[in-house]
């Protein structure tokens, strides 16, 4: 599992993150959304342990991920950023194997099992067939999967997502959610994704959290977070929910239609 104690951040005088507390634990997965600027990457970042905290603690399996030496959080924590900063000359092959880079022995090497490792990987994102084409030749789509496919070759068992379904058409996102929740609830992994679409999030996951200028409201089930009254006051426009299907998934739409 993952957990944040009262976490803050600053840059310089701004604060960032304001005394955030949270846990995810294995087979879960949170969604948190929130407006622009609000600190939703920012979280992400601390969580990896890329931005050192002002305040508070994150803990993954236990372990405070500030004492974990790089190479150890990369074996435990995966991210999958919002931007696409992949290497164009590489290829997606040489791309998604290094994911497998916290787990090579001390010359560097790659293993027939790293080798395998990353197939799997490609297999399950759909990107196999794209094996030897170069980053610089993709579609903005098929470099976030291929952003997908290298997390999942890194083989941690937490998986920090930053609009993970950006680029992708309805069809990718929908089977990349779907693949998403079969890790969790089957594979035990434990997942934190920030998504700016509200349904796919009511859909997908199993809490949510609104993070509001620094502050993240307490997680809950997306139907009592994700109703009209508290969406309108943090988006600033008039909203309203339906519930549909057996489970009450609720969908979100602009007042009046």
């Amino acid at each position: 599992m993952i957990q944040a104690e009262s976490v803050s951040v600053s840059y310089g005088i701004h604060l960032a993150l304001k005394k955030i507390s949270f846990e995810v634990p294995s087979g879960g997965i949170l969604g948190v959304v929130g407006p622009n600027g609000s600190g939703k990457t920012t979280l992400i970042r601390a969580l990896s342990g890329v931005l050192p905290l002002l305040t508070g603690h994150i803990r993954v399996e236990g372990e405070d991920i500030s004492r974990l030496a790089p190479l150890e959080r990369a074996r435990r924590v995966a991210v999958i950023p919002q931007a696409l900063n992949l290497p164009p000359a590489f290829t997606v092959w040489e791309t998604v194997l290094l994911g497998r880079t916290p787990h090579l022995n001390w010359l560097g090497q790659l293993s027939e099992h790293d080798r395998q490792i990353a197939r799997q990987a490609m297999e399950r994102t759909n990107t196999f067939e794209l094996a030897d084409r170069f980053i610089g030749e993709l579609s903005g789509g098929e470099q976030q999967r291929v952003l997908l496919a290298r997390a999942l070759a890194q083989a941690a068992r937490v998986l920090l997502m930053d609009e993970p379904t950006a680029h992708l058409d309805l069809r990718h996102q929908l089977n990349w959610l779907r693949e998403i929740r079969s890790l969790a609830h089957h594979d035990g992994f434990t997942v934190l994704m920030v998504l700016h679409d509200l349904n796919l999030v009511a859909r997908f996951a199993d809490r949510v959290a609104l993070l509001v200028e620094g502050h993240l409201q307490p997680p809950g089930i997306p139907e009592e977070i994700l109703t009209a009254e508290s969406l309108s006051n943090v988006y600033r426009i008039p909203l309203k929910t339906v519930l549909i299907g057996e489970e009450k998934h609720p969908i979100i739409l602009p007042a009046g239609y």
